[in-house]
């Protein structure tokens, strides 16, 4: 397998292992809720599931977001647009490793530097991933084989922000900051798989 291929099956492996991580810990703890606790809980210092996630959710996937990232510019070949694309998917991926090597807090309430570190990594990754989205669906819309996807990329960001400010509304009479952090992040990974899967068949024309 060549390096871009490689780095396009990581974009496609990625959020799927993200996505299963948060499912198989939550099963692992069933006193875990996934509308009221954040994700970083099944992290959190001291948990059954903080190795796991930590170390594959976290690390390891955001490994595989960033060979992602490398392998964009090779596939598209657009320039500044591609390298743009390509810096945001990476640093979703940086995010999400030093969200990983900074463990939360017990309820993320804590005032350590490694909640506040982590609690940092982990609002670089969602920016980041958002930004993604959101030039993807500007900057591609008339590119031959990812404009179909700007509306779709526009509107997974928008939905991303919305649900994130969901999220940190103190005055949401809707207290669910658990399920919208659920809900953006799910946006935001199946955003990625399709991207990843549309560049696949970009680079299967390519190379015919």
């Amino acid at each position: 397998m060549n390096p871009g291929r490689f780095g396009i099956f990581s974009g496609i492996a990625a959020p799927v292992i993200w996505l299963s991580l948060i499912g198989l810990a939550g099963a692992m703890r069933p006193e875990f809720n996934h509308s009221y606790q954040y994700i970083s809980e099944l992290g959190e210092r001291g948990s059954i599931t903080e190795i796991p996630m930590r170390y594959i959710g976290f690390g390891f996937a955001g490994l595989l977001y960033v060979c992602f990232a490398l392998a964009v510019p090779a596939t598209l070949r657009e320039g500044w647009r591609s390298a743009l694309l390509a810096t945001l998917i990476g640093l979703d991926g940086i995010g999400r490793i030093g969200a990983g090597v900074f463990a939360s807090d017990p309820g993320c309430d804590g005032l350590s530097s490694s909640q506040e570190l982590h609690r940092l990594f982990a609002m670089t990754g969602f920016s980041a991933a958002i930004l993604a989205t959101l030039v993807c669906g500007v900057v591609f819309r008339r590119h031959a084989w990812l404009g179909m996807l700007s509306v779709y990329s526009i509107g997974s960001g928008l939905l991303a922000t919305s649900l994130l400010l969901l999220m940190t509304w103190e005055a949401n009479p809707i207290q669910t900051p658990g399920l919208f952090e659920h809900w953006a992040t799910g946006v935001l990974s199946i955003w990625t798989l399709v991207l990843a899967a549309r560049l696949q068949q970009t680079s299967a024309v390519t190379d015919e």
